[in-house]
Parts: structure tokens; C-alpha cells; sequence
């Protein structure tokens, strides 16, 4: 999550420092398909972040289930127990149309479409 958190950070401030008075030509608005995720640039920008969002909160949550497993000698049952045992503050929020699945007999977590 701190990952998301920091990664946005930058993706704000490069938005910022690009706001400058410089006048330039209008741009076309994003097709609708490029709104929606589709072929265009907007969509590309969509699906990269979401990559990116799944694949840090994966791996923090795999890490957090192998410390659970070293310190206490098995895998926690569900996600949650490793909330209330504290080794997460809280479950990190899947990406939008995604889901987070845990298999406990494996200690893996992956996120995958709803």
C-alpha cells in the first residue's frame, strides 16, 4: 500500500510540474473507447497503473503470509487473521473490477477478475 501511496505521490507531482503558463495547441479529447480503457492512451494509462497497483499489493501480502508462517509455523486461514494478529494495519482495496483471492493451503495471494 505504501507503494500505491508513493506511486501516486509521483504521478501527482509530475501532473504539477507540467502545469505550466505555456500556451499550446488543444489536443482532441480521448475517444470514448480511450475513456473506458479501450486501445487509446487514457486506457493505457488505466491498465498499467492497475498492473502496477496488483502486482505491489501481491507481493506485500505474500510477504506479509510468510512472515506470519515463520513466526507462527503455518499460514493464516484467511487474510484477515493477519489484521487482527497485527502484521497489516489493514487489507489493502483490489483494483476496480478486481479481487483479491487468498489460497491458505499455499500461503498465496493473488488478485484476480471479479
Amino acid at each position: 500500500m505504501r507503494h500505491f501511496i508513493a506511486l501516486m505521490s509521483l504521478a501527482g507531482a509530475l501532473v504539477i510540474s507540467g502545469c505550466g503558463k505555456e500556451e499550446t495547441a488543444p489536443t482532441p479529447a480521448p475517444s470514448a473507447s480511450a475513456a473506458t480503457g479501450g486501445n487509446g492512451y487514457l486506457g493505457t494509462l488505466v491498465k498499467s497503473q492497475q498492473t502496477a497497483v496488483k502486482g505491489i499489493d501481491t507481493a506485500s501480502l505474500n510477504q506479509e503470509v510468510q512472515l506470519f508462517n515463520a513466526q507462527e509455523g503455518r499460514y493464516p486461514k484467511d487474510l484477515n487473521e493477519l489484521v487482527t494478529l497485527h502484521y497489516l494495519g489493514a487489507l489493502p482495496y483490489a483494483p476496480v473490477g478486481m479481487k483479491i483471492n487468498y489460497d491458505p493451503a499455499q500461503g498465496k495471494v493473488t488478485v484476480v477478475p471479479k
